[in-house]
């Protein structure tokens, strides 16, 4: 496999509506951010970018080796201040570009370097990652967004519903396991840069708000996203307090990211 040169930037507002302050809340006596950056690090990206617009954010990961780049308070999204970040930089238009939350203080790196090798070695105009579901639970779970990819992995569907839908086992009986091949969607994403600008250029679609997921603006925009399996297991994000609450705990219990 050829080496792959990639950004990792990282969306940061300071202002989240569930979690308030949530990159600088802290994990074993450190600010989120921290430990989503050293991740980042991890992975081997030519370069980490923290995208924010407040100035603790900032200053929470200097002298980590990282770039901070300042963007504006009225984003609506974390791929539109990456669009704002890719001005600002000047990153090349055909760079890929690696999408971490700035909640996912334990994604692994090698879970990062996948996504970034699936958007390149497709023909997608944007790539993410998925696992298989094994557990009904999680396959009713509105929280847990499905995906359904075609033969040449291609996404044809996301949903925060059940699919797809085994029309008489799962009528019939709901925790019965789900069928092999069915997957959940892991929230990272990879684009080129000239893409990323394309994206954040396009208007909502009705898709988009059915489902509150962002990524159906691509799709229903006619491009195309790769869908490749993730080698490793991304352990949850940090969205709410109990959600903190757990990853403290995962963390005194000696959990780390894989490699």
């Amino acid at each position: 496999m050829s080496e792959l040169d990639f950004i990792v930037a990282i969306p940061a507002r300071h202002a989240a509506s569930r979690l308030p302050g949530k990159p600088l809340r802290a994990i074993a006596g450190e600010p989120m951010i921290l430990h989503v950056a050293r991740r980042a690090l991890a992975a081997g990206a030519l370069e980490v970018v923290v995208a924010t617009d407040d100035e603790r954010i900032a200053e929470a990961v200097r002298g980590l080796g990282v770039t901070v780049c300042m963007t504006s308070a009225e984003h609506v999204s974390g791929t539109d201040r990456l669009a704002e970040c890719a001005q600002l930089l000047h990153w090349p238009e055909h760079r890929i570009i690696v999408n971490l939350q700035g909640d996912e203080p334990f994604a692994p790196a090698a879970g990062i370097r996948a996504v970034a090798r699936t958007l390149a070695d497709s023909n997608a105009d944007m790539a993410t990652l998925a696992t298989p579901i094994n557990d009904s639970n999680l396959l009713f779970d509105p929280n847990a967004v499905k995906v359904v990819r075609d033969a040449n992995a291609l996404a044809l569907y996301f949903s925060r519903a059940p699919i797809p839908w085994q029309r008489d086992r799962l009528a019939r009986d709901r925790i019965s396991p789900p069928a092999p091949g069915v997957l959940r969607h892991i929230g990272i994403y990879a684009y080129r840069t000239g893409f990323l600008r394309r994206f954040a250029g396009l208007p909502i679609g009705e898709l988009e708000r059915l489902e509150s997921l962002e990524q159906l603006r691509v799709l229903e925009a006619g491009y195309r996203i790769a869908v490749g399996i993730t080698p490793v297991a991304f352990p949850p994000g940090v969205d709410t307090e109990d959600d903190l609450l757990r990853a403290n705990q995962y963390m005194s219990a000696g959990g780390a990211a894989q490699d």
